[in-house]
């Protein structure tokens, strides 16, 4: 199969190593000075160094070209990209998209982000608990394709299966994308609690409440309670708010020194999707009538309207309920 993999940040690349070992890729970034750098040095440099490009790997600046004849289209944009890519890719092949979040200002999940855009194309979300570096090294992984079609996200997930990264398929696509959403704000919370010195009790019992918001906002969105006791949701909570690799822990970990995020943002080099869909799940969760209280002290901290340490009180003095 021909692969164009749109977007060579780290989880792209990482991506297109994994899947060269069976099919045909070709890697697109949207700066020139960004393909000439990687095809100089056989590695992505940038993003991901210290793993070397395939021979056989092609980038390129041209999306013209590394569409050219695909089979399969990967959109690895941050969440900000997807519209504008998949608006280019305009339903004339399949794709999937590997980004997490709601957009920023609609509130959109990636799906909907699609459809809004018209394409007719078979798609899905490739989602779960899986770090660029280690994919990149081919550390064993297991991750959804979700889609509406369950019989492409079959067939997709037989495809791209490797002896390293299993890959499950999934209808549910509400679902895994509001668990690999959501699982961001709980990283920046879980990397508070860590910063702040709370202790292991603390972080267990964020992640677990944690857990209650994602199913409670993402049952109201339509998705489905099962969903999220596996790798997109549970799976991909764990990794992200306990992973040292993971950025949105790392901007929690930040913020409980009271450094500015976006100081934090700009010196972490990534994208950290957390920051703004906190925003977003706030937004939509108010709107669903759905209660989030670690989204909303995350944001309170984000907008800098409380300090780190005062997220413990506000969150601990809440009225007691039964669990």
């Amino acid at each position: 199969m021909k692969i164009a993999v749109l977007g060579a940040g780290a989880w792209g690349t990482a991506l297109a190593l994994a899947f060269s070992s069976r099919h045909s890729v070709r890697l697109w970034t949207w700066q020139a000075a960004h393909a000439a750098a990687m095809n100089a040095a056989r590695e992505n440099v940038e993003f991901l160094p210290g793993h070397a490009l395939p021979a056989d790997l092609t980038v390129s600046a041209d999306m013209a070209l590394a569409v050219a004849d695909a089979d399969l289209a990967i959109v690895a944009t941050p969440m900000s990209g997807l519209r504008g890519t998949v608006g280019v890719l305009a339903g004339r092949l399949p794709f999937l998209w590997v980004c997490k979040g709601l957009e920023a200002g609609t509130g959109l999940l990636p799906h909907q982000v699609v459809e809004q855009g018209g394409n007719a194309a078979l798609c899905g979300a490739l989602t779960g608990p899986s770090f660029a570096e280690e994919v990149a090294k081919g550390m064993p992984t297991a991750v959804t394709l979700a889609s509406r079609d369950l019989a492409f996200a079959r067939d997709m997930a037989e495809a791209l299966h490797t002896p390293r990264l299993r890959i499950y398929a999934n209808d549910d696509i509400v679902g895994a994308e509001v668990g690999g959403a959501v699982k961001n704000v709980l990283a920046i919370a879980t990397g508070l609690c860590d910063g702040l010195g709370l202790g292991l009790n603390a972080r267990a019992a964020l992640m677990t409440r944690g857990l209650a918001e994602i199913t409670r906002f993402g049952t109201a969105l339509g998705g489905k309670r099962e969903t999220f006791m596996g790798l997109a949701g549970l799976g991909d909570m764990i990794l992200t708010c306990t992973g040292d690799l993971s950025r949105n822990r790392r901007v929690g970990l930040a913020l409980s020194s009271g450094r500015p995020v976006e100081v934090i943002q700009r010196e972490l080099g990534h994208v950290a999707e957390g920051v703004m869909t906190a925003r977003e799940v706030l937004r939509r969760a108010a709107e669903l009538g759905v209660e989030m209280p670690i989204t909303e002290a995350v944001c309170a901290v984000l907008d800098g309207r409380i300090k780190a340490a005062e997220t413990v009180e506000r969150l601990m003095g809440r009225d007691t309920k039964t669990e």
